[in-house]
């Protein structure tokens, strides 16, 4: 008798129900379940326009993190990964890719360091678990703790030349101190300790906000950005629209 094996259901992040309710053109991508497109407000030609010239929101949770800390953990960054980690100052990042012994890439990363010892990995969508398990599996040599957090945050991509407007009317971080490749801390929404990123992979200007991923909460700050990025003429993005920005899936 002959075992047929079910296929994986399918993921979906906290804004998935706001996504549908908008209308949005789901499609299934890497195992997730995401907006290609939001017909309502124009489709891709529209989305993809805004970034250029205003604002565009994009729901990037699908996107993991991986969390390496204790006193190796930049050992173990550097072993793991291309670029020299050595060189981030606290609350700055890089963008660099996990390699295999003989070169190839496991994945392309951006790395951020959020203390001392301390560092935050984020990665693709579409190998998630191939991604954790390479640096857990790789690093065990080394006195750090390997966390994945991808399913703590709801990632929320804000990117185009008036996004500084729109988070500026959100936060109490000083963002025009913000670089770019760099990130801070500050409240968003009513929300303390949210990481702010500035490492938007558009071709232009914006902010990475990661908040609990409960959908309530999630519901809540997505709608609050679409409120307060309507005299930018922001809209919701989707796949589609990120990847002729060539933001990373």
């Amino acid at each position: 008798m002959s075992v047929v094996e079910s296929a994986p259901a399918i993921r979906k992040t906290a804004l998935n129900a706001i996504h549908r309710k908008m209308g949005a053109k789901m499609v299934a991508f890497n195992g997730w379940d995401m907006p290609v497109e939001y017909p309502a407000t124009g489709g891709l030609v529209a989305e993809h326009m805004a970034v250029r010239t205003g604002v565009g929101i994009f729901d990037v949770s699908h996107m993991g993190d991986i969390s390496l800390a204790g006193p190796q953990a930049l050992v173990a960054v550097q072993h793991v990964s291309m670029n020299d980690a050595s060189r981030l100052a606290i609350g700055q990042a890089q963008y660099s890719a996990l390699l295999y012994p003989q070169g190839t890439f496991v994945d392309d990363v951006i790395v951020h360091r959020l203390g001392d010892d301390d560092y935050l990995l984020v990665i693709n969508a579409g190998t998630r678990e191939k991604d954790f398990a390479w640096v857990r599996d790789n690093t065990q040599q080394f006195d750090c703790r390997v966390t994945d957090l991808s399913d703590d945050y709801t990632q929320i991509a804000i990117q185009g030349p008036k996004a500084h407007l729109l988070v500026a009317k959100l936060t109490d971080a000083n963002l025009a101190a913000l670089k770019g490749y760099w990130f801070t801390h500050g409240t968003v929404c009513g929300l303390k300790n949210v990481l702010i990123g500035r490492t938007g992979y558009t071709g232009e200007d914006g902010f990475e906000i990661y908040v609990p991923s409960d959908e309530a909460t999630s519901a809540m700050v997505w709608n609050a950005v679409l409120e307060a990025g309507k005299e930018y003429g922001a809209i919701a993005c989707g796949l589609g629209a990120r990847n002729t920005l060539r933001l990373p899936a």
